[in-house]
């Protein structure tokens, strides 16, 4: 949970530091977006070839190592002093993130019983959405009032605390052994519709949300003070859907995908017809924390259910899918940034989150059943 926490911060951190990161590092403000881009493709690439490289190597060693390597770019991070060190640090985290990701859901699992997936899984996704929820609002005031230098330094102090916790603690088991090697209903069909809905849903997110920070203080009205606080909003309201969504996932783990979907693209159509008034962008903001963890969340879970082959394998293509997602999704809000200014981008993003809606509705209306 502390390494989800401090992956998904540091993923997610520039989002809320946007405009410091471009003024001090005198870059236009879509080359820092692209750093999110950039970490997307990434990961969306090196998911898969670096899960299969690892696939014989015991989950504890390679949890050790990219923890390590977080630690590291995050030190990097810490004292950069130009954009290139700085997007090569965020390369190697995402390296590290893309390998995290395909090995931490089932290195949790097999320590417990086959039908406690979906739990094991809820209570994993709170580490991340306390990332969303803490995380990224804290990063966000510390970067504003420290230099935005200051979180990546916080950060890579957590990362280590995690790496000495996971090299003590996690047993080290042979890799391909155990219930959680292979998921208990495989379907190739069922899992290329997680996978398409994983990556639509995070391109429906990211195409605004990437550039939420300019979007409350231009659109909204606020001052550069509240985005913090809003961000903690929408990080609290992560954390509410994650918690109640997390004990359904064993018995209808089809609709604890389409229900997030859908309230996902309500929230970026609010967002885009009612941003200019403050209140109303609050409760759309509050209502996509409420829809975007529980997403990533069930996905996960149920990649885990449908796996094809090694569930390793599977959770990667899961967490490129969505990281591809991000990444089109942040590349989308850029280029069509000029073009329909930033409220315009919610809505481009409220459609793609429709599209991935409708692509699962028919499993939803056979499967929303328990297990």
């Amino acid at each position: 949970m502390l390494a989800a926490f401090t992956f998904n911060t540091t993923e997610n951190l520039p989002v809320g530091l946007l405009g410091d990161v471009a003024h001090d590092l005198r870059v236009p403000l879509a080359a820092v977006g692209a750093l999110v881009t950039g970490y997307g493709v990434t990961v969306a690439v090196f998911s898969l070839p670096l899960a299969r490289a690892m696939r014989a190597v015991p989950h504890r060693y390679v949890l050790a190592a990219v923890l390590a390597v977080l630690v590291v770019a995050s030190r990097l991070s810490a004292v950069a002093g130009s954009y290139g060190v700085l997007l090569g640090a965020r390369v190697a985290t995402a390296l590290a993130q893309a390998l995290f990701w395909a090995v931490m859901g089932p290195a949790a699992v097999g320590l417990f019983a086959p039908e406690r997936r979906g739990r094991v899984i809820g209570v994993l996704s709170v580490g991340g959405s306390l990332a969303t929820a803490l995380g990224v609002p804290a990063g966000t005031w510390l970067g504003r009032h420290g230099g935005w230098h200051a979180p990546f330094a916080v950060l890579a102090c957590l990362g280590a605390v995690a790496l000495v916790l996971v090299a003590a603690c996690l047993p080290t088991t042979r890799p391909g052994t155990g219930h959680a090697a292979f998921g208990p209903a495989p379907d190739r069909r069922a899992f290329g519709v997680v996978l398409a809905t994983t990556a639509l849903s995070g391109a429906g997110a990211y195409t605004g949300f990437t550039y939420i920070e300019k979007f409350l203080t231009e659109v909204s009205g606020f001052p550069g003070s509240a985005v913090g606080p809003l961000l903690l909003v929408f990080g609290v309201a992560a954390l509410a859907g994650i918690v109640g969504a997390g004990p359904l996932l064993d018995r209808l783990p089809w609709a604890m995908l389409a229900v997030p979907v859908a309230l996902q693209s309500v929230a970026m159509t609010a967002l885009w017809a009612a941003g200019g008034t403050r209140w109303a962008a609050t409760a759309a903001l509050a209502l996509l924390g409420v829809a975007l963890a529980p997403v990533v969340m069930a996905s996960q879970a149920l990649v885990l259910r449908v796996a094809p082959g090694r569930t390793e394998t599977a959770v990667a293509a899961n967490s490129a899918a969505f990281n591809a997602g991000v990444a089109l999704g942040a590349l989308t809000g850029g280029l069509v940034l000029p073009l329909v200014t930033v409220r315009g981008t919610f809505l481009i993003g409220a459609l793609w989150s429709a599209v991935a809606l409708a692509l699962q509705a028919p499993r939803v209306r056979h499967r929303a059943q328990p297990g």
